[in-house]
């Protein structure tokens, strides 16, 4: 099998784990990783045997000081790679994007960035077909992800007529948690609607949602409330039914225990997780309610993960070594072990 050669740009939170994930696809191979820092990340990763690159010639010879094995330069490692996700800060892909194009590889970004950067936004149940031989592509940000997922899901099962959303946003990332966030206090968005619903439609052109956003005292995850109009009235089973008819949707109970969601972390440690990720939206089953042909239902994103798989798939649309998004979709989830349910699994 001739593998794809991935390399990734960027060794933070989402890069990391787009590594790890590649590492785990038989149809892919780590071309290697690239940073400009030399602290326990970088460390780390020379400790996986992955193949350590300096983003710029300034950062090699303070990587090399700290004693990682560098093997070369950003444009060393895009010559021995056909995609590369880019994996660095807001708005440095922009000018990163130019190097790729030069090497002809072909790229991915995060949600970070712009829509018009690539022209085309992915979430593999929704458009992966549109990105198959593509240059580029932008990966939609994690709660965007969310949105997709789960209105796609009442959008394929011909129920969705309009959506409404209240998201309470964590105020930063974990390992963030001493230099950002906000104590004893909300802070809400500035703007109504929040982004989230515009960017949706980068991926559903017609998707009729709106999203208010508050960001809110802690870093373990995101929370969305929803409420949302149907075509007709319907039944909770076939409300539940079409979650569960989508891929990377996973039910969780509060009648579990799963309360909250430090709770839903704290099961993805005991699961034995990496990193304890959550890659799926995690709905709570026994919170959903229908009223006629209105729902109302609640999920927790986690945001350090939930755009992982998408990323796998849109290194196979890219590469073109996939062309059934079903196929690409269960290979990505059958490596990484996601769930439809992770109390009472009926898979």
């Amino acid at each position: 099998m001739n593998k794809v050669r991935v390399a990734v740009n960027g060794y933070g939170v989402i890069g990391k784990r787009v590594a790890d994930a590649v590492a785990l696809q038989e149809d892919m191979a780590l071309a290697g990783v690239a940073d400009v820092v030399h602290d326990y990340r970088l460390q780390v990763a020379a400790q996986r045997a992955f193949p350590i690159y300096a983003a710029t010639a300034e950062a090699a010879q303070s990587m090399r000081a700290a004693g990682l094995p560098v093997a070369g330069d950003l444009a060393d490692l895009l010559a021995n790679a056909d995609v590369v996700v880019d994996c660095t800060p807001k708005k440095v892909a922009a000018v990163n994007k130019r190097a790729y194009d030069a090497a002809g590889v072909k790229s991915i970004f995060h949600g970070g960035e712009s829509h018009a950067l690539t022209g085309h936004s992915f979430v593999a149940q929704e458009n992966y077909a549109t990105a198959i031989g593509r240059t580029s592509t932008r990966v939609v940000s994690c709660n965007t992800t969310s949105i997709v997922r789960t209105l796609g899901a009442l959008r394929t099962a011909g129920l969705l007529k309009r959506a409404r959303g209240t998201l309470i946003r964590r105020a930063s990332d974990p390992w963030e948690a001493h230099a950002e966030g906000i104590i004893n206090t909300l802070v809400p968005e500035k703007t109504i609607p929040s982004h989230q619903g515009p960017d949706a439609r980068t991926v559903i052109p017609d998707l009729d949602v709106v999203k208010i956003a508050v960001k809110a005292p802690h870093n373990s995850s995101h929370l969305h409330t929803w409420w949302v109009e149907l075509t007709r009235p319907a039944t909770r089973d076939e409300v539940l039914a079409a979650f569960r008819a989508a891929p990377r949707i996973a039910f969780v109970r509060s009648s579990d225990g799963l309360v909250a969601l430090n709770s839903t972390v704290e099961l993805m440690a005991d699961l034995g997780r990496p990193r304890g990720d959550l890659w799926e939206v995690a709905l709570w089953e026994d919170v959903l309610s229908v009223d006629g042909d209105q729902v109302y239902y609640t999920y927790q994103v986690f945001n350090q993960a939930i755009v992982i798989p998408e990323t796998i798939d849109a290194i196979r649309a890219l590469s073109g070594i996939e062309a059934d998004p079903s196929a690409s979709i269960a290979r990505t989830d059958a490596a990484l072990g996601l769930r439809h349910d992770f109390i009472h699994d009926r898979d």
